[in-house]
């Protein structure tokens, strides 16, 4: 069987790009070994901001009397919660193959292995293509701490199904992922204990807001161990033959240990480079093992692209579906180049954090002039109206030639007003011409136009 494009791996990457080959009527084969959708859709994005939105809810009516509403008894099933997540997941995975059997392109589920350039295996099939696609995702990263190898814990997936909520729990990793699961657990009453190696939770996101978006969890209960290094994990047994897992640490201050009936390993996620065959393209890397890509998704190997996390660059959907975009505008001849200038990155906690372009500790690293404004979300009136007793913070990091670099949001609903910052940072608009962009009102996003 021959294609024009043959995609391996059918998450945000993969089923964008056939999509959109597909729909420019090239012949399309997708290979997915699990199901389609991948990690963001079956065990990551979706599932857990579906979780989050009832947590949210529940938090929502149990303090509805700050907005005059009374609300009695309020409480929650945590297995409609899961059986809910699970019914989203299902409709969003049938509307992702619905689309593509649309468009005509020929889904083979099975493990594919790639034996050329133009050729791939999938159990007895051999499939020969003019372009190749490699989409193969991420997957979860467990770290080397001795006693994991005897301890049950809990991974991302482990913590999406459970129909049952521990008393506690320890969560070794301060990430997006391990905030979000925090956040959720903290929300249905579970005490939470988050476990951080580096000086703050979020690495990636901006310093300040990170820390006030800590304090703001840590009034809920969540206790925080800022550069505490995990040294081992076991299972001990405590009373009423009930088992629990001690973790050992050592920070600066001291030496030890944390109880807790679960244990949730969020340290983060790496490229799926191991068994579908990559190593028989021979493809150039960069000093860290990730294949060396061009503007437009070229690898070293003419016909052969790349993008999603294998690319080690952005670990996002978001960045992927991009990426896809630009593979095939380039195999239709179209052109076009990926930019990495304007990323949102965001925190689903409640409240959201949100950032896009440039950290004020990237810009110093780089030794960037620039200036920084900051206001609180109540300058917004519409934030006002809906948070109350809420605080927020709006900052906007601008350069010498007044173009926005950063910008960075600690409030609801920053998820949804980022992408007017990164459109911005995209297009190089200086503020004289942000300013010039009418802002319906009252909006959140207004915060953005007070700040310029």
């Amino acid at each position: 069987m021959k294609y024009q494009v043959a995609i391996i791996g059918g998450g945000p990457a993969g089923y964008t790009a056939a999509e959109a080959a597909g729909k420019a009527g090239l012949s399309v084969v997708l290979f997915e070994k699990q199901s389609l959708g991948g990690v963001c859709l079956n065990e990551g994005c979706i599932p857990t901001k579906t979780l989050l939105y009832s947590a949210k809810t529940y938090d929502a009516a149990r303090h509805a009397s700050k907005y005059a509403v009374k609300v009695d008894e309020v409480s929650f099933d945590l297995s409609k919660i899961i059986a809910r997540k699970q019914k989203v997941v299902r409709k969003l995975v049938l509307g992702v193959k619905g689309k593509l059997t649309a468009h005509g392109v020929n889904i083979v589920q099975g493990e594919a292995v790639i034996v050329d350039k133009n050729t791939v295996q999938c159990g007895d099939e051999t499939y020969e293509c003019e372009n190749l696609i490699l989409c193969t995702g991420s997957e979860t990263f467990i770290p080397p701490i001795p006693g994991t190898d005897t301890v049950p814990f809990w991974t991302h997936r482990d913590a999406l199904d459970s129909k049952e909520l521990p008393a506690s729990l320890a969560i070794i990793g301060g990430g997006v992922i391990g905030m979000e699961f925090a956040s959720f657990f903290n929300s249905l009453g579970v005490q939470v204990t988050v476990i951080e190696m580096l000086d703050e939770i979020l690495g990636g996101m901006d310093k300040e807001l990170s820390a006030l978006l800590r304090a703001e969890y840590a009034k809920r209960g969540v206790k925080f161990m800022l550069g505490t290094k995990v040294v081992s994990v076991a299972e001990v047994s405590c009373e009423e033959e009930k088992k629990q897992v001690q973790v050992h640490y050592e920070n600066a201050r001291e030496v030890g240990t944390v109880l807790a009936d679960r244990l949730l390993l969020s340290v983060g996620r790496r490229p799926v480079r191991k068994g579908f065959g990559l190593e028989n393209l021979n493809l150039q890397k960069t000093e860290r093992g990730s294949i060396c890509v061009d503007g437009q998704m070229r690898s070293s190997v003419p016909g052969v692209y790349v993008c999603g996390d294998l690319t080690g660059f952005s670990l996002l959907a978001h960045t992927a579906v991009r990426e896809a975009e630009v593979v095939v505008h380039t195999i239709l001849g179209k052109e076009d180049v990926m930019s990495y200038r304007a990323i949102p990155g965001v925190v689903y906690t409640n409240p959201e954090i949100a950032g896009v372009g440039q950290t004020e500790e990237a810009l110093q690293a780089k030794g960037v002039v620039y200036r920084a404004v900051k206001l609180p979300m109540a300058y917004s009136g519409r934030f006002v109206a809906e948070n109350e007793g809420v605080n927020g913070v709006c900052k906007l990091l601008i350069a010498e030639d007044d173009t926005i670099l950063g910008a960075h949001v600690l409030g609801n609903p920053a998820s949804e007003i980022i992408t007017l910052a990164g459109m911005a940072i995209e297009l190089k608009l200086t503020v004289a011409e942000w300013k010039k962009i009418i802002f319906p009102h009252p909006t959140v996003s207004e915060i953005f136009k007070e700040a310029l």
